[in-house]
């Protein structure tokens, strides 16, 4: 498969699996996007609506963010989505929002972390709280991360579900200050939830795969210090995201959304060398561990990512070769001590 313009790119990331149909005929209704306007967002409210359509469901999907990007915004609406604008920290605005038994949580603020920290724990911390209150009786599926846990070594396969987190720097705390929010909710209100902790989703104009492919391309050394890393395509991602909400439950289900596979990066440049006819060039040393998870229970409930990791690699390369567009927001996977 090949991908000739971004509207191709996107069409394949809101594509629903079999496995969603048959989940969302089980939590019918309509279903609310909060901080729908981020990196993942837009694909999957167009996914959630095309599902739904495919259903033969009336059910609304309703996108709230502040969508800063009006032709955003208008692409959601010609794709049958509801928008609404809303800054989702003004509680009063928040309480204006639709009701709906079915919520996707997505807010949240990584990069500006160390030079704004209070910021980062509003938007990850406060504006969750706010959203838990005014979603009291939904089931809510609450996008994490892996980061919440720690480096674990590279002979394990990443950390479990079951493992205490231990959060490195301030925005993996605020990320578990998220979590325990919901988990509040859950406790006090009977919320039902489930938290994904994601890491990471591969978009050919972002990601961990793009970082490393567009340095290899333009001759820019490869850190090595975070030597591994999990990787999933991100139509996967959306689509088991969405089939959470199936299982959403009090006290939350929580779930790692990753790829099966402890991928080295060097051995990522490596291969992206030999797609883009350049040699890498590597700075530092891997470590002997790294932020891994380990996915075996989302595999085990939603089968096997759909891309595969080298098919991955493929398309990555051929849309960076080909200049088509970036997003511009590199990961910093290799940040080590959490600051971002």
């Amino acid at each position: 498969m090949r991908f000739p313009s971004e509207a191709a790119l996107e069409d394949a990331l809101s594509a629903p699996s079999a496995g969603l149909l048959a989940s969302l005929r089980s939590t019918p209704g309509d279903i609310v996007v909060l901080g729908a306007a981020g990196k993942m967002g837009p694909t999957l409210s167009r996914m959630a609506r095309r599902a739904l359509d495919a259903l033969g469901s009336r059910d609304r999907v309703i996108a709230v963010s502040r969508f800063s990007s009006a032709r955003a915004e208008q692409s959601l609406n010609e794709s049958g989505i509801e928008t609404i604008r809303c800054d989702l920290l003004d509680r009063s605005a928040v309480a204006a929002l639709p009701d709906a038994p079915n919520v996707i949580f997505m807010a949240g603020q990584k990069f500006g972390t160390r030079d704004a920290p209070s910021s980062t724990w509003a938007m990850n911390v406060v504006l969750p709280a706010i959203a838990a209150e005014r979603y009291a009786r939904s089931r809510i599926v609450a996008f994490s991360t892996g980061n919440v846990y720690a480096l674990s070594s590279v002979s394990l396969g990443g950390s479990r579900e079951s493992d205490a987190p231990s959060p490195i720097g301030e925005y993996a705390m605020s990320c578990l200050g998220r979590e325990r929010i919901f988990e509040d909710a859950s406790a006090r209100r009977g919320t039902r939830v489930a938290i994904v902790r994601l890491n990471y989703a591969i978009d050919l104009r972002y990601g961990v795969l793009v970082d490393i492919a567009s340095r290899v391309l333009g001759g820019e050394p490869i850190d090595l210090r975070m030597g591994y890393v999990n990787v999933i395509w991100q139509g996967d991602a959306n689509d088991w995201a969405l089939r959470c909400l199936a299982h959403a439950s009090a006290p939350p289900f929580v779930v790692n959304v990753t790829g099966a596979e402890t991928l080295s990066v060097r051995e990522i440049a490596e291969r992206f060398g030999e797609l883009l006819h350049r040699a890498p060039a590597f700075t530092g040393t891997e470590a002997s561990d790294a932020l891994l998870s380990n996915a075996s229970l989302a595999h085990s409930l939603f089968g096997p990512p759909s891309v595969t990791t080298e098919t991955l690699l493929a398309w990555v390369a051929e849309w960076v070769r080909a200049g088509r567009p970036l997003l511009g927001k590199p990961t910093h996977f290799e940040e080590r001590a959490g600051t971002f």
